[in-house]
């Protein structure tokens, strides 16, 4: 019979044959360097400014009133604070920002949670959005394949560039409603190239702005001579330049830890590193430098919001199948980085985890969690004729069915002290610069629209 002095001294045995374990063989990723990134890390310095004004500006919107920094904004963990963006039509900030009354009412919730902008600049990141609707294609004569086809102008720098490109043509997120601008109504049929198109109409209100035409041409010499020549490619370009430069975050307790500093991480972060790694399984999808695999997974997420038009009702969200046209890609989505995970609440395509506690624990016993769903996980601002229609799947049995059929994860076992270690590790990946990032936010904009409100 083990004592319980004996019972002790095992655990501890066992944690420390844990540590020796990595620091003699550690399965994970090498040290993130300078030449993982687009421009070594260091894109030209006129052409982030240019970036980083254009973020933060809503003349980019139709109706001038949301910019991308609304959903994506530095005080909320480059995202939004909320399960599912309030788009075009709201005012606020963050888990402030509410769904608009009357006419200035917003049409829906934006289908799918704002994610982190962390590290995108990397060259590794060539697929953007939950079902990779934007990737790097050599064959293609952008050189990219993006919901806009042919459509999508030459000279983008990057798939960050490409991504860039479409929040501006979307009624829920910027554009506004067929009727309200002639921004949403190129929107509404179609017409995002060309004269009058979509991106030739934010164009032209940008070679309007004097303080703008001066800081595209700095930014583009040679390239840009006069207001004429700007486009909005150079905006997306600059965009992605400012993403990119801002947003890198490579220095965190684990990055440190990989370039040799054994003491970076706690004990209990190496025992979670272990478990990440080993038989917790995360690693598995969560791989490489960025903890993903850039590839497609279901893991029987649950769905909440008005979906993406799937399912008779449209409220459904089949994922990595509307980009495929592959019934066998029906609710994949694109694995997620982990680097600044604690900030980036809420968690999932549809943000359907307020907490990385839940989320972590969704992934232990997928299935089961989609059926045990707890509905106060969603952050979502209410209003009546929107809230009744936020979880008309998960209302529905069949359809939960159909989402944990084709769930991929199997069900893993891990005592408490594990997933608290596992936590304890996935907090080791924030970058401690990216826990203030005030300085990100400008103090005014060239169009003089105010940025808060």
């Amino acid at each position: 019979m083990i004592t319980k002095t004996q019972c002790i001294t095992l655990t501890v045995l066992s944690w420390l044959t844990s540590l020796t374990v990595l620091a003699a063989g550690f399965p994970g990723p090498d040290p993130v360097t300078d030449s993982q990134f687009y421009d070594n890390g260091s894109p030209l310095p006129a052409k982030v400014q240019l970036g980083k004004q254009l973020f933060f500006d809503k003349i980019l919107s139709g109706n001038e009133n949301i910019s991308c920094a609304t959903c994506h904004h530095p005080m909320a963990g480059t995202g939004d604070g909320l399960s599912l963006p309030v788009g075009e039509g709201s005012r606020g900030l963050g888990v402030t920002r509410n769904t608009g009354s009357g006419d200035h009412a917003i049409h829906e919730r934006v289908p799918r949670n704002a994610p982190p902008v962390f590290n995108l600049g990397a060259r590794e990141f060539t697929r953007m959005f939950f079902d990779g609707r934007v990737e790097e294609n050599a064959l293609a004569p952008s050189g990219f394949d993006s919901p806009a086809g042919e459509d999508l102008p030459d000279g983008l720098d990057n798939p960050l560039a490409v991504q860039a490109m479409f929040p501006i043509t979307s009624a829920t997120e910027m554009a506004g409603q067929s009727g309200e601008n002639p921004q949403a109504d190129a929107a509404a049929i179609g017409q995002l190239a060309g004269i009058g198109g979509v991106w030739d109409l934010v164009a032209q209100k940008l070679q309007g702005i004097d303080v703008y035409v001066d800081m595209f041409m700095a930014a583009y010499p040679g390239e840009v001579l006069s207001a004429e020549d700007i486009t909005y490619v150079h905006a997306a370009n600059a965009i992605a330049a400012f993403e990119a430069r801002e947003w890198r975050f490579d220095n965190s307790p684990f990055d440190q830890y990989l370039r040799g500093d054994k003491n970076a991480i706690s004990a209990q972060a190496r025992i979670g590193m272990n478990i990440f790694y080993g038989k917790g399984g995360c690693g598995d999808c969560h791989s490489g430098a960025f903890q993903t695999d850039h590839d497609f997974h279901a893991i029987a997420m649950p769905q909440i919001g008005p979906g993406k038009g799937d399912d008779p009702d449209g409220h459904g969200d089949f994922g990595r199948e509307r980009v495929t046209g592959d019934s066998g890609d029906r609710f994949r989505f694109r694995t997620p980085t982990l680097r600044n995970v604690v900030l980036s609440a809420p968690y999932g395509h549809a943000g359907a985890y307020n907490t990385l506690e839940a989320v972590v624990r969704h992934k232990l016993d997928s299935v089961n969690a989609l059926y045990e769903y707890d509905r106060e996980q969603a952050v979502l601002p209410s209003r009546p004729d929107l809230d009744a229609l936020d979880f008309v799947v998960m209302d529905d049995m069949n359809r939960l069915a159909d989402i944990a059929a084709a769930n991929e994860l199997d069900p893993v076992w891990l005592k408490e002290k594990d997933i608290q270690a596992l936590l304890a590790f996935l907090h080791s990946l924030t970058d401690q610069k990216a826990l203030d990032m005030r300085g990100d936010v400008p103090e005014s904009v060239p169009s003089g629209l105010p940025i808060w409100d």
